[in-house]
């Protein structure tokens, strides 16, 4: 009977996580025909690096903003090059599942991001969100500019100052290292995977619901 309580617990948990199996997993990205999105960007576009929990749900949110142009779901912050998504899930390249945003500032801007970045998970966890846990799953700014640190740091202070959170924030605010995109299926996730990924409805589909009705004044028409 302990057994299949643990086995059925188990079950449950790998349903609420993002790190689930798949056939592609250990598939390398081949960076020289995947050319970063942010290279391309046209001039007045500026880009935003956040880390705040599984990337699947982190992109699903973020598109959906108006003034928001891409929303790339990579890995940042580690030591491992080109790292996969295997890889990834053994907490060992210090990577963090993270999200590349292009965006126009004459349309939205970095202290918007970040209102809707410090909404949208529990910046109080270390190295956890939800079921996720790891350093994969850690919260952080990769800032890519003295701006946006700045901008970054009055924000975190001000949170803690104002007893938004009942524990202390513990969201890293670092400078932008190399991001890497993740494998082809991670992209747009959420949107290909909806109907078909328990994740997706029990996780993802609440917390998107949550975030419409906060910020429907900033999503797309």
């Amino acid at each position: 009977m302990k057994t299949t309580l643990t086995s059925a617990i188990i079950g449950l948990t790998t349903l609420l996580s993002c790190a689930q199996k798949s056939p592609t997993s250990t598939t390398k990205i081949n960076m020289d025909n995947m050319e970063s999105k942010n290279e391309q960007a046209l001039p007045g576009v500026e880009t935003a690096t956040f880390a705040n929990g599984c990337f699947w749900c982190t992109e699903a949110v973020f598109e959906e903003l108006n003034g928001v142009i891409s929303a790339t779901s990579g890995y940042t912050g580690g030591k491992t090059e080109n790292p996969n998504y295997k890889e990834i899930c053994t907490g060992e390249t210090g990577h963090a599942e993270a999200l590349q945003i292009l965006f126009d500032p004459a349309k939205i801007t970095f202290d918007e991001l970040l209102e809707v970045f410090w909404e949208t998970h529990d910046p109080t966890t270390l190295n956890r969100q939800g079921a996720d846990v790891g350093t994969q799953y850690r919260s952080g700014v990769f800032y890519h500019n003295p701006e946006q640190k700045e901008k970054a740091e009055k924000y975190k202070v001000k949170l803690n100052k104002s007893g938004a959170f009942d524990k202390p924030i513990v969201t890293e605010i670092t400078a932008a290292s190399k991001f890497y995109p993740a494998e082809d299926y991670h992209q747009q996730y959420f949107e290909n995977n909806e109907n078909s990924n328990p994740y997706c409805k029990i996780v993802i589909r609440p917390k998107l619901d949550k975030f419409r009705k906060v910020f429907k004044d900033k999503l797309r028409h």
